[in-house]
């Protein structure tokens, strides 16, 4: 099978081609800078294109028979596997994924994908039974027509895809905007391998663009009736906003200050690998990643030395090369903004335990000790690797500290028996917390999202069927019904 080529089109309307803006951008490889490859970028022409020619043919996407959409679906899924070296190779390059990183994405974009597949044949109705006498209540799932994904650049594969499919499963077109660090793992390798799977050419849409030429065209144009958004906080209220002015739905999946507590009396040793691989996959650049270890005083100490001692282990370098387990963060300047708030925590008391080198984009991995809410590398997503140790006197306090924040996505318990763990996780304010595990969890079948300012929405299995489809009420009158207007 060979490789795709001619990776610095879009797909715009029912045609590979270049962006209108004649304006090139140049993709470029986080671990070395190299170019990888060239985007002409879109403008708000384009865009306008993309979602009109989706609704065109949006109608009779719906109206194909499920066994169809369902194949479509299911050998785009073949697909990916068939091509799972290329596009590790792509996420490697673009995002600066290590492999392992990598092919836990491609896993991903494949489940969700397998699990849409499902959908075309769970379009289902019912009948509900009527107050009125002679009456039949019939309730319709319908696709709610086109939508809209703004995609973002750390898991930039699954991220689009976990809207991608789910959309096109139920019946409706989508256009699609990645961001131009990673436009082509997050848009264009997917409308690629869409198209080698057969799916009708116009139906998925890819614009690339400077967000302020597309971006608020992609969410304010009268067509898509919702729009799908994975990232941060304050994107996510200006795209809310925006949204809400054109009473148009959302799903929003945002910002995350994760909590990782380890009570007086969990599994050490197991914590500490999983704190090791919550914190640190993927450089800390997810949006589950954990931003705050809090853990009890009184296996404090021994926790901290662990922990160095399993972090002082990865290797950090080129992300293609075996073995790799710190890739680059996105660009360089993430590295200054982190070093700012690290410096800054420093100087507020946070006590350095491991403190690597840093290289250009590669950031070698940190660990922070007697750290407090207030401090920037607690108080923020940090999106790096930097693990921040707070200590707490007890349960309780551990729950206070934990709720401390706006945020409230993911996180995780570690306690000596499940009841307790359970008990403690109930406690905590947030849309998913897992016992004696790490946050970075996600499965195609079960409800993801968050609380508070981590978003709106859930994705994944029935709910991710509920965002985008919409319902409709038909109701028959059998028998002829009395009106209090009129009395024969």
């Amino acid at each position: 099978m060979a490789a795709y080529s001619d990776l610095n089109r879009l797909f715009i309307g029912k045609q590979w081609r270049d962006g209108s803006t004649g304006e090139k951008y140049n993709v470029t490889n986080p671990f070395n800078q190299e170019t990888i490859a060239e985007i002409t970028m879109a403008d708000k022409g384009d865009v306008d294109e993309a979602y009109q020619t989706t609704k065109a043919l949006q109608e009779e996407w719906a109206k194909t028979l499920p066994q169809e959409k369902r194949a479509i679906l299911e050998k785009a899924a073949q697909i990916m596997e068939h091509r799972r070296e290329e596009l590790v190779r792509w996420l490697a390059m673009e995002s600066g994924s290590s492999r392992l990183k990598a092919n836990v994405e491609v896993d991903f974009s494949i489940n969700i994908l397998k699990e849409a597949a499902t959908f075309p044949f769970r379009m289902n109705g019912s009948i509900v039974p009527s107050i009125v006498p002679g009456k039949e209540n019939r309730i319709y799932r319908k696709p709610v027509g086109v939508v809209g994904v703004i995609s973002p650049w750390n898991f930039p594969l699954y991220l689009s895809m976990r809207s991608i499919g789910p959309a096109l499963g139920s019946g409706n077109s989508v256009v699609v905007k990645p961001p131009r660090s990673t436009p082509v793992t997050g848009g264009i390798l997917i409308a690629k391998i869409f198209e080698e799977a057969g799916l009708p050419a116009g139906l998925l849409n890819v614009i690339i663009g400077k967000d302020e030429e597309v971006g608020d065209p992609m969410v304010t144009h009268p067509i898509p009736g919702i729009i799908s958004f994975t990232g941060s906080t304050k994107v996510g209220r200006i795209i809310g906003a925006k949204a809400g002015e054109k009473l148009k739905r959302v799903a929003l999946e945002l910002g995350g200050n994760n909590v990782f507590i380890v009570l007086d009396d969990a599994d050490l040793d197991r914590a500490v690998k999983a704190a090791a691989f919550g914190k640190f996959m993927h450089q800390g650049q997810i949006c589950m990643s954990i931003n705050r270890m809090i853990v009890d005083r009184n296996v404090y100490e021994p926790f901290l030395e662990k922990l160095k001692e399993r972090v002082s282990t990865l290797k950090a370098g080129d992300p293609l090369e075996e073995g790799t387990n710190i890739g680059p963060l996105i660009r360089p300047s993430e590295v200054e903004r982190i070093q700012n708030m690290i410096q800054e925590s420093k100087r507020q008391g946070a006590r350095t335990i491991l403190e690597g080198e840093t290289r250009g984009a590669l950031m070698e991995p940190v660990i922070l000790a007697d750290v407090r809410n207030e401090m920037p590398i607690a108080k923020n997503e940090v999106f790096g690797p930097v693990a921040a140790v707070l200590p707490v006197d007890g349960e309780e306090e551990a729950v206070r500290v934990a709720n401390d924040t706006s945020f409230g996505l993911s996180g995780s318990v570690h306690a000596g028996t499940i009841e307790r763990g359970v008990r403690v996780a109930h406690l905590i304010e947030t849309g998913m917390i897992h016992v004696n595990d790490q946050p970075v969890n996600d499965e195609p079948v079960i409800a993801f999202g968050g609380e508070k300012d981590s978003g709106l929405g859930r994705f994944g299995g029935e709910w991710a069927l509920d965002e985008f489809t919409t319902v409709k009420w038909i109701s028959v009158q059998e028998k002829e019904r009395a009106y209090p207007f009129f009395e024969d």
